[in-house]
């Protein structure tokens, strides 16, 4: 009796998977972008471009040695801020303006000192912010 040998069998590639996932991804993100509507072409959207960009007259500014200032004048301290601020306002909602040289450290030191002595939330307002 003959008997034939049993050709190898080869199994499917590897990389038509990476293909199929790959196409199937384009499909999700295809379909995620739609799901948002477009905007009306009947609104016309506010041009901001005349507005002065100008720091809030009631932020903390901190200068990039770490020295602090509230409304033109130098303080010691968070609390010196806290004192003075509080009085024209509650303590829930504090902006900061930091010099962009100043160490992040420094600006987490007062975010945390400010959140201790009382405020709901710290704001850092940036450049683009004020523009």
């Amino acid at each position: 009796m003959i008997q034939l040998k049993r050709k190898a069998k080869q199994g499917r590639e590897p990389t038509i998977a990476l293909i199929n996932v790959v196409f199937l991804m384009l499909i999700f993100f295809m379909i995620a972008g739609t799901l948002a509507p477009p905007l009306s072409n009947s609104v016309k959207l506010v041009e901001t471009s005349d507005l002065d960009g100008r720091e809030p007259p009631d932020a903390l500014v901190i200068r990039s040695d770490g020295s602090l200032e509230y409304r033109g004048a130098e303080l010691t301290g968070v609390e010196a801020y806290v004192e003075r601020a509080s009085i024209n306002l509650p303590l829930d909602d504090v902006r900061v303006v930091p010099d962009r040289a100043l160490p992040a450290v420094r600006l987490k030191e007062v975010s945390d000192a400010l959140r201790a002595l009382g405020a709901k939330r710290v704001y850092v307002v940036t450049e683009r912010g004020l523009q």
